[in-house]
């Protein structure tokens, strides 16, 4: 004679099918608002950004300052590679996101100190893009054409590098000297006129986008090419560009200041 089975014997076990809930009496973490703000708008990498909430959840989350967090734990918790969670361990150090002290590692609450995007010099040029684009996308298709009839004399009253400026060759070298020795970049010898080129159409980028949303600009070219190689470029960029790739390839001064660098810096995220 077969057992008798009963439809609940098929049922999974209540705990199978129940559903985990997020709930702060399992524990939460007290973060000030000013870190999640900077954080949020540090334009940090993926891998990095992981890693910082990491450290959180391992300081913040124990109401520790600093704690030891090994790569093997960083991996586990945020599931990724250990290498990629030690590159991106150290270039937080070094964008000063991260302290560390020893083995112990934890989050520097001085917020101006960090090399990030966060610095105010990074801003999107989104919405002025964007904006643009419309109006282009709008105007009648004729007056597109870029035939002999139809081409506009008209100036163009675009601000650029204020005559009779003069670059401070010296200045700017040594200010990427500078960088170069903290982010172990190439050092620069001297600014050949193609770097030279690079530095008067960026500024001359810049000037304009001042102009279109009314923002005070720089007062001067040497001005502005210290502060986007030391705010701009030295926060965005990452361990690779300070050789840790497969060539050992790293950064030097015409790297960072190229239009196709700039570009990815200045209209980088939100």
């Amino acid at each position: 004679m077969s057992n008798v089975r009963k439809l609940s014997d098929y049922r999974p076990p209540l705990e199978v099918v129940e559903r985990k809930v997020a709930q702060l009496e399992d524990g939460f973490l007290r973060l000030a608002n000013e870190l999640l703000d900077a954080t949020m708008c540090s334009g940090l990498p993926e891998t990095e950004l992981c890693v910082v909430m990491a450290v959180w959840r391992k300081t913040y989350g124990f109401s520790k300052k600093m704690d030891w967090i090994s790569n093997e734990q960083l991996e586990g918790m945020i599931g990724k590679h250990l290498t990629h969670c030690s590159t991106a361990k150290t270039s937080l150090v070094r964008k000063k996101v991260l302290i560390q002290e020893g083995r112990k590692v934890g989050v520097n609450t001085n917020i101006a100190e960090w090399e990030t995007k966060n610095n105010g010099f990074c801003k999107t040029l989104a919405k002025p893009a964007k904006k643009t684009l419309a109006e282009v996308a709008n105007r009648p298709s004729q007056k597109l054409l870029t035939t002999k009839d139809n081409i506009q004399k008209t100036k163009d009253n675009t601000p650029l590098t204020p005559q009779g400026e003069e670059m401070d060759e010296i200045k700017i070298q040594e200010c990427w000297n500078e960088i170069a020795i903290k982010k172990n970049y190439v050092k620069s010898l001297g600014l050949a006129d193609s770097i030279k080129r690079h530095l008067r159409r960026n500024f001359t980028a810049y000037l304009r986008h001042c102009k279109k949303i009314k923002k005070e600009h720089p007062k001067s070219i040497t001005e502005f090419s210290c502060t986007y190689l030391s705010r701009g470029f030295a926060g965005w960029a990452t361990g690779h560009h300070s050789g840790e790739n497969d060539r050992k390839w790293r950064a030097d001064i015409e790297f960072a200041v190229r239009k196709s660098t700039f570009e990815k810096i200045f209209y980088s995220g939100d």
